[in-house]
């Protein structure tokens, strides 16, 4: 889950620091805690198994379950993912992450540009693209989804698994974030094609680079205008983008950033990367249903039966039905072919996140149960950063903290309301001092209900995407701020998200 990439490891606390990973608030005190104080967090913050008394999965589809999100589909959780892998692009050999611990090797720039897919494009890596150099290759049918599905192309590795031949090997690490790569592919090859067939009978050639720009055109639209909306409301972009409407330039009208900004190159920052942006973890269902024929668990914790763990081939009948994670309009709630919410933002993350499988982590520490625990490395990995308080953060941005006792660990439905604790009850090293990502998590809970970020929590993630997009001179809101979606990609001019590319995939 949002991968580890060279150099992330080694952000030195200088107030004047700044590279490919930066921090915002850099004069604030780092929150420390002990292992133990950790772990009695998690302790809290993992659900129980949610099974039945056979050990199956409990999951009744004749109802609507109310720790769903009524306003974002499941589909948007891996779409999250996927962008994650995106800014963080890191393709490197084990080898070369050996040899370049900082990443001076391949330095790039976070942007919104594909790379996952893409790699180094078809001239340095053409084993991933067809013969003419435009069209990225495709893996074999995959039965079951009723709107299509092709895995990725896979070669056999010396342990026996079937990885994927992809720009970013961690868009392999689950079915559905696997299955999200092979829709962007497609997207591609039905771009290059509609271009092709426009150019026929013209002296136009077309280039992988213009079929690249026209797709990340697209996906950057699909980022500013579907995805950030849902995830941080749309009047948090409102408030950094005044006049996007009315389509000004960034020299006419920059962003009004509080907190993001820098001075040569746009980065990400360790406090967007190890706290905020994964406010996704605690959208995971436990079980995910592909098609109306295949239901699984999104992790397996035994490496022998078959949840949806990634790095590896999966049955031919696993196709996935993108109209259960993307609504296709006037999608049932329940039965086999009802539409997938994503879960609410709060406190609480899956059981199958508590116990993570070898094929996600890396075995290390001993026996210690706590490392396989999704809730525990973020919270270690926020400490080994230094990250700041929520708290501190909040009065930073002068905003009034949360109290203790509005900080609860607990999920977002009338059921579980009872199952729940303030975090200074938890533990006393948590008493005015919470740990950023649970403080990002319980504002969700706490301000909106669990449907959307809050307002620390919400800056932090739209100042980020807005920078880097601001950041990245081939973006099209600094080469083309008036561009928008049109036809015949987009079947209402100015209105694109990720339906809409499903569509024009599978018409």
């Amino acid at each position: 889950m949002h991968g580890k990439v060279r150099g992330l490891d080694q952000i030195p606390h200088s107030t004047s620091f700044e590279g490919r990973f930066g921090r915002l608030f850099r004069t604030l005190p780092k929150a420390d805690f002990t292992d133990e104080a950790l772990k009695d967090l998690i302790g809290w913050m993992n659900a129980a198994l949610e099974e039945d008394e056979s050990g199956g999965m409990d999951m009744d589809e004749e109802k609507v379950d109310d720790e769903e999100n009524d306003g974002i589909d499941a589909g948007y959780t891996y779409l999250g993912q996927f962008i994650d892998h995106d800014l963080t692009f890191d393709p490197a050999s084990s080898f070369q992450k050996q040899n370049d611990p900082d990443a001076l090797i391949d330095f790039r720039s976070p942007r919104f540009d594909l790379d996952s897919v893409y790699g180094r494009g078809p001239d340095d890596q053409p084993y991933m693209y067809a013969a003419d150099g435009l069209h990225l290759l495709e893996g074999t049918d995959l039965e079951g989804g009723e709107n299509g599905a092709r895995d990725l192309i896979r070669i056999i590795t010396g342990k026996g698994r079937n990885r994927a031949v992809i720009g970013d090997p961690r868009n392999d690490e689950n079915v559905i974030v696997s299955q999200l790569q092979g829709l962007f592919i497609r997207f591609h090859n039905k771009v290059a094609s509609q271009m092709l067939k426009e150019a026929e009978g013209t002296r136009k050639r077309i280039h992988f680079e213009d079929v690249a720009r026209v797709v990340r055109w697209h996906y950057q639209w699909i980022v500013l205008h579907d995805f950030l909306p849902l995830i941080v409301g749309q009047d948090m972009i409102n408030s950094i983008l005044p006049d996007r409407d009315s389509a000004k330039s960034l020299l006419e009208s920059p962003p009004k950033f509080q907190v993001y900004s820098y001075k040569k190159e746009p980065f990400i920052p360790v406090e967007f990367s190890v706290a905020a942006y994964r406010f996704g973890h605690s959208m995971i269902r436990p079980f995910y249903r592909l098609n109306t024929n295949i239901i699984r668990a999104i992790f397996a914790e035994k490496e022998d039966s078959r949840g949806l763990n990634g790095f590896d081939s999966f049955p031919s009948d696993w196709g996935i039905n993108w109209d259960l994670f993307f609504d296709p309009g006037g999608a049932s709630r329940t039965g086999k072919g009802r539409i997938q919410k994503s879960y609410k933002l709060d406190t609480s993350l899956v059981n199958p996140l508590a116990k993570l499988p070898a094929s996600v982590v890396a075995r290390h520490r001993g026996d210690d149960p706590a490392f396989r625990s999704l809730a525990y490395r973020n919270l270690k990995r926020g400490v080994s950063f230094g990250l700041p308080s929520g708290q501190a953060v909040a009065r930073f941005l002068g905003i009034k903290p949360l109290a203790d006792n509005e900080l609860r660990v607990s999920k977002t439905n009338a059921e579980d309301q009872t199952i729940t604790a303030a975090i200074n009850e938890v533990n006393s090293e948590f008493t005015n001092n919470a740990p950023l990502w649970f403080y990002i998590l319980a504002e969700a809970e706490q301000e909106q209900g669990g449907h959307r970020l809050g307002n620390i929590g919400g800056r932090l993630v739209a100042e980020t995407f807005i920078g880097l997009l601001a950041g990245d001179s081939s973006s099209f809101i600094n080469q083309d701020p008036k561009w928008m979606p049109d036809a015949p990609i987009a079947s209402q001019k100015g209105k694109f998200g990720m339906r809409d590319l499903i569509n024009f995939v599978f018409p």
